[in-house]
């Protein structure tokens, strides 16, 4: 049998060193663990090409060297894990009231609770899957109406909704205080896909991506700065000015065209006027004398 080709031997050692070490090793540094006379570029490039075809490849990152796994085969590395999360307080009061009083609106929750309910609260349980959009209200603005879902009954291990704890259950567990008010009820759950006769289809479009979206906010002015504002009171000064200059120069012109009319020439339809001079002459003698 043919013996195989012995490594270099300073190929064995940078492969050690570069498998043990948990964090990347740059150059100067192998070099410094390399027998004399080893030239350390022409090793690293020649262990480089034979770890090309493997499972593992030599890699250099941030100018450092390392073995990382091959780019094709990273999906092998991909850990898929279940990430726990609790609910809010508001976000469990409102899945309450929708598992016992649906079909329900958002108004209608928020009615029962007694504060107002943040839209975010209610994405919450509709990215979780645990309840849906069932229709809208026959009532002005079509209000959305929610019920719960199948994820729902799975999540808490009921067979049906009807399976929800009573009044007397609920009594019995200690979740509500013995001394009621009188006419306190709770109401028997139903899940029943049915639409109700106060209930309209959902439209086409009432899509869940449509129903997440963030609303629309308008956008704000942007606070003006004290030169800006300034700028602005001078230059309503300005036109005031203006205005108030336009409206005497109006006047005037009106009032110069009203004396030119009254000292115009008279038409020539019209007699002229003669002035008794002679008359003018004797009052005139009359007031000296």
């Amino acid at each position: 049998m043919d013996h195989p080709v012995a490594r270099p031997e300073e190929l064995r050692l940078l492969e050690a060193l570069l498998f043990a070490s948990a964090e990347p090793i740059d150059q100067a540094t192998l070099a410094k663990r390399m027998p004399d006379g080893v030239d350390i570029k022409a090793a690293l490039a020649q262990l480089q090409a034979e770890y090309a075809p493997r499972g593992v490849n030599l890699v250099r990152v941030a100018n450092k060297w390392t073995f990382r796994t091959a780019g094709d085969l990273s999906w092998l590395m991909t850990r898929e894990s279940t990430e726990t999360r609790k609910l809010s307080r508001a976000a469990i009061e409102v899945l309450a009231i929708v598992a016992y009083h649906q079909p329900v609106t958002r108004a209608e929750i928020e009615e029962i609770r007694g504060v107002v309910t943040s839209k975010g609260t209610i994405d919450v349980l509709l990215e979780t899957g645990w309840i849906r959009p069932r229709g809208r209200r026959k009532t002005p603005g079509r209000p959305l109406t929610f019920g719960t879902t199948d994820a729902f009954l799975t999540q808490f291990s009921l067979e049906a909704l009807g399976d929800l704890p009573g009044l007397e259950e609920l009594k019995g567990t200690g979740l509500l205080d013995s001394r009621l008010p009188t006419g306190f009820s709770v109401p028997s759950p139903s899940d029943d896909a049915t639409l109700r006769e106060d209930e309209e289809p959902l439209e086409p479009g009432d899509t869940l991506e449509l129903l997440l979206a963030p609303a629309v906010e308008p956008e704000a002015e942007e606070p003006k700065t004290d030169s800006e504002a300034v700028a602005e009171v001078e230059a309503a000064e300005v036109g005031t000015v203006e205005l108030e200059t336009t409206a005497e120069a109006e006047t005037d012109l009106e009032a110069d065209v009203a004396a030119e009319v009254d000292t115009a020439e008279p038409d020539a339809d019209e007699p002229e006027e003669h002035i008794d001079h002679a008359g003018d002459d004797d009052g005139a003698e009359e007031k000296g004398e």
